[in-house]
Formats: C-alpha cells, sequence, structure tokens
C-alpha cells in the first residue's frame, strides 16, 4: 500500500507539472470595442495568426483583464480601418505574445491578412497608409539627454545608439537609427520589453515582474524606471532616420 510521503510526492509531481504547462503556455487575452467583433473580423483574422504562431488569443469581454485591446479611440498602433475610423491595438501590461501580434498585424504578412476580408465581396477593413499609422498621439515627454546617457548605459551593449557607440555593439541587432525608421517606432520602444530578447533580462519597475528564482537572468539585468523610458523615448525622437533608400520595385 502506497504510503503517505508518496502520495505527496505523486501529488506535488502532478500539481508542478500542470502549472509547468500553464506558464508556458502560449496565449494572451484580448479586449475589443462592441462592434468589431459583430463583423466576424475576429474570428477570421486571430486563428490565421493562431496557426502560424501557436499562440492563443481568449477573447474577454472587460479591458481591466486583457493583455491587449482593439480600440477605435485607443492609444496604440493604428493597424486597420473601417469607414473612416482608425483602430488601434493597444498592449495592456507586458505580454510577450500581444507584442508579438502588434507585430505581425503591422506586417506585409497581417496586412494582407486584414484586406483579405470580405462580407458579399466587399473589403471592410483597411490597412491604413504609413502616414496614417505615424499620426502623432502627443507630444514627446522626457529629457532627451538623459535619455542619451540611459540609451547608452543600457542598450549600447547590443544596439548603436549613437554615432559614439558604432563600435563594440552587436551586428545582429538593429541601430536606433534603423528602429527609428518604423511608422510605430514609439510604440515598439514603450513596449521593448515584452519583446525578444529583452523580458529575459530586463525589469522596469512597478511593470515586469521579478525574475523566478529558477530562472535569473542570463545577463547583468537591465533595470530602468518608466521615467527612464520617457527620457529614453525623448532621444530616440531626434535621432535622424536611417536612409535606407528608396523601396524595392516589383515588375
Amino acid at each position: 500500500m502506497m504510503g503517505m510521503r508518496s502520495l505527496a510526492v505523486i501529488a506535488m509531481s502532478v500539481f508542478l507539472l500542470a502549472t509547468g504547462v500553464q506558464a508556458g503556455e502560449k496565449r494572451f487575452r484580448l479586449a475589443a470595442q462592441s462592434g468589431l467583433s459583430e463583423t466576424g473580423f475576429l474570428k477570421y483574422l486571430l486563428p490565421r495568426f493562431s496557426l502560424k504562431t501557436g499562440v492563443r488569443i481568449e477573447i474577454v469581454a472587460s479591458f481591466d483583464d486583457a493583455d491587449a485591446a482593439f480600440a477605435a479611440d485607443g492609444s496604440g498602433a493604428a493597424v486597420f480601418e473601417r469607414g473612416g475610423a482608425v483602430w488601434r491595438f493597444e498592449i495592456i501590461g507586458g505580454n510577450a505574445h500581444a507584442a508579438r501580434f502588434a507585430d505581425w498585424l503591422q506586417s506585409d504578412v497581417g496586412r494582407r491578412t486584414i484586406a483579405g476580408y470580405r462580407v458579399d465581396g466587399v473589403q471592410l477593413f483597411t490597412p491604413p497608409e504609413i502616414l496614417a499609422q505615424a499620426t502623432d498621439a502627443g507630444p514627446v515627454v522626457g529629457d532627451a539627454e538623459l535619455g542619451l546617457q540611459l540609451a547608452t548605459q543600457n542598450c549600447a551593449r547590443c544596439h548603436v545608439v549613437s554615432e559614439e557607440t558604432r563600435m563594440g555593439t552587436i551586428g545582429s541587432t538593429p541601430s536606433f537609427f534603423v528602429l527609428r525608421t518604423f511608422a510605430d517606432w514609439e510604440g515598439r520602444f514603450r513596449s521593448f520589453f515584452a519583446r525578444k530578447p529583452h523580458p529575459a533580462f530586463t525589469q522596469i519597475e512597478g511593470v515586469t515582474d521579478p525574475f523566478p528564482v529558477d530562472r535569473p537572468s542570463p545577463i547583468y539585468p537591465l533595470q530602468i524606471t518608466l521615467d527612464d523610458l520617457d527620457a529614453i523615448v525623448a532621444y530616440v525622437a531626434q535621432v535622424e532616420p536611417a536612409d535606407l533608400g528608396a523601396p524595392i520595385q516589383h515588375q
């Protein structure tokens, strides 16, 4: 007959296995303003992303329970238009899978997917033009001079953040000059801590969870505050975007 100690060990093993699967599950919770779901658009859009990435998207009713949201009056990146209204995708918190979905929505594949949704042959949603994506959501607030210091201290280990840091960085990582060419550059910087590989070594005071005891940062951790991030964004706003040349013309 199995002893109490053996039963306890088995019970603990089952618990750890279950919680481990849950912790490693690729998912995020998405909220949307009323009217969007009724079009059937989300039932068309979300499975296409999930099939490609394995990330499960759970629709929730409340924005308070969501990791991300679609809203016509949101503050995130503009991702599609309908009837003159621009819908935005806003990341709430630091879910890396929501950040990945944001990137996909603004990629060529995502934009083609959005444009491909039709009802009775009529296209309902249109990816916004690049200029619309870059619409100013308000003045960038922060100390740009401090931002340069913080970027040099924390980001230059991998990225070129200024002319003075062109040597000694990782060549495969994009420079701040290249990142500045993206229409949604500000959103990318403000959510960088949720974008791989940053979650493994980044701590934002009051935003990110502490590193698990059994999974410490693999490198010296990057630790900043939201005010520090504002300063870095203010600096990047002054960076001259890289000249990447004219777009490739396809015949």
